[in-house]
């Protein structure tokens, strides 16, 4: 059986760079809305993939509408996401992906690490995903030194607008996923090291109402008041998914109306849904066509759905069960005891099984608290997630794993 042992133990000898480094990038605002900073942040991290000698490339991303709180009212220039490629040509390729935006906007409270512990290092995108980053680095750094290298290429995506659903990247992630046989994503894994298996789908999505402004006092009965229209959509929404055991729905933002004395004629909302089946997501779908279109029918009051499920539901197939139970023998390898189990969180993960490809997508650290200004690290699962991902690599080029055929 082959010893990989002297190549991993190398990143041992790495583990205070990147603890280093992962402070170092926490420093950074890179909140999804914040341009300047993600691109920032691209710059550094692009300097640190130059050692592995790939091609690199930063790419314009699509223009996108916002429908998330903390961006732009209008379509803006996003940022840009880095790709880096080596042996593209290669029998055997992997798609290595992780994303640089947090959802900590520039004037958020939330800016700074601060070690906890030893092994407890608070800060703004630590576990989801700067720390993901860096495990992808210091395992292609692994890999490279190991002498199973030349039988597989890989390229290493890193995109700058996942936690808004990767509306401006989702083009380039099916054509990179097109031209792979297995994608890696670099998702924060469960606080315990178990793997995320299935996901649900994800859908972000805006609603906007439109009344009839109004004199409040004198002549309320002139007016269609939007705001108690876009009241009443959100009670009808939530009553529905607590009748759907598959869907959640969370309204995250509110605007709308203005002096008190005036009937509001504008509101507008916008909500996240998740299914945990593809039969769920046409069901939520079909309710808001039917809800939006039936509001046609009250005098006076429109309504105007924008956006939908960038993200469909991620459902095992056979290979990425297979891939699992290889990532699981890597950690019993490595000492670890690890477990597949469903998560309710979406990535871009979602995105490479719609395409067809088999993933592994929480192969990233172990935190906890992440979206919140709690979030935090554990520093040792820094090393351990490297090993793990640098020995996957390895055995696949070396041929002790084979990958499922893609056909």
């Amino acid at each position: 059986m082959t010893d990989y042992a002297p190549y991993l133990d190398w990143l041992d000898s790495q583990y205070e760079r990147m603890c280093g480094l992962l402070m170092s990038w926490c420093e950074i605002n890179s909140g999804s809305g914040n341009r300047a900073g993600l691109e920032t942040m691209l710059a550094s991290v692009k300097k640190e993939f130059q050692g592995l000698a790939g091609d690199s490339e930063e790419l314009e991303l699509r223009r996108y509408e916002p429908l998330t709180l903390f961006e732009d009212a209008s379509p803006s220039l996003p940022a840009r996401a880095l790709r880096v490629r080596k042996r593209p040509s290669a029998p055997l390729r992997v798609l290595l992906c992780c994303h640089m935006d947090t959802v900590y906007p520039p004037d958020h409270p939330f800016q700074h690490w601060k070690k906890i512990d030893d092994n407890i290092l608070r800060g703004p995108g630590v576990t989801d995903a700067k720390g993901g980053i860096v495990v992808m680095l210091m395992a292609l750094e692994a890999f490279e030194r190991s002498p199973w290298s030349s039988n597989l290429g890989w390229e290493a995506f890193i995109n700058p607008d996942e936690e808004i659903g990767s509306p401006g990247s989702a083009r380039l992630l099916a054509e990179s996923a097109a031209i792979s046989h297995l994608g890696l994503v670099f998702e924060p894994c469960f606080p315990n090291g178990h793997l995320v298996g299935e996901r649900k789908g994800s859908g972000n999505f805006k609603l906007i109402v439109r009344g009839k402004a109004a004199h409040a006092g004198r002549d309320p009965h002139l007016g269609r008041n939007a705001i108690n229209a876009l009241a009443w959509f959100i009670v009808v929404l939530n009553a529905f998914a607590s009748t759907e055991s598959g869907l959640t729905v969370n309204v995250g933002c509110l605007e709308g109306g203005g002096p008190v004395n005036v009937v509001p004629d504008r509101a507008e909302c916008r909500f996240n849904v998740r299914a945990e089946t593809q039969r769920d997501q046409r069901r939520v779908e079909e309710f808001l066509a039917r809800v939006t279109d039936g509001i046609k029918l009250i005098d006076g009051i429109s309504m105007e759905l924008r956006g939908g499920f960038l993200r469909p539901p991620k459902v095992l197939d056979s290979a990425s069960r297979a891939m699992l139970e290889h990532v699981i023998q890597c950690g019993r390898d490595l000492g670890l005891s690890l477990e597949q189990h469903p998560g309710g969180g979406a990535c871009d993960g979602n995105n490479f099984a719609a395409a067809g490809l088999p993933v592994l997508d929480s192969l990233g650290v172990r935190g906890a608290d992440i979206h919140s200004p709690r979030e935090h690290v554990f520093l040792d699962s820094l090393l351990e997630r490297a090993k793990l991902a640098a020995l996957l690599l390895m055995k696949l080029a070396d041929g002790e794993i084979t990958l499922p055929d893609r056909s």
